[in-house]
């Protein structure tokens, strides 16, 4: 899958759920890097150490990957899409599908 760096208008409207680097430790490295780099791990499915140096070192990109978790980030991005969705008539309640199949497996049955 090919993958495509955060555009400008794309990163002004994620870097709001961003939280401010810590003023403890190294310099922080650039939250727009890091995030083009975690998205390209995603993307395209590669290893961590596969992914190009030109973001970040790959355990930088893991850990700030976790902590985004931790702090809800990636939830407050999806929301905030949401809310634009919503806003604009892209997104429909009308057009959601859920399905909650479930096929129970039997124990020894091959």
């Amino acid at each position: 899958m090919e993958f495509r760096e955060l555009t400008d208008q794309q990163w002004q409207f994620i870097k709001q759920f961003i939280p401010p680097p810590s003023k403890r430790g190294r310099p922080p490295i650039d939250a727009r890097r890091v995030l083009n780099g975690i998205l390209y791990v995603l993307v395209t499915g590669c290893r961590w150490g596969e992914m190009p140096r030109r973001y970040c070192h790959p355990t930088t990109a893991w850990r700030r990957l976790k902590k985004y978790q931790r702090l809800g980030v990636w939830q407050k991005i999806l929301e905030g899409l949401l809310d634009v969705g919503y806003k604009l008539g892209k997104v429909k309640l009308d057009l959601v599908g859920v399905d909650s199949t479930t096929i129970k497996s039997q124990k020894g049955v091959r």
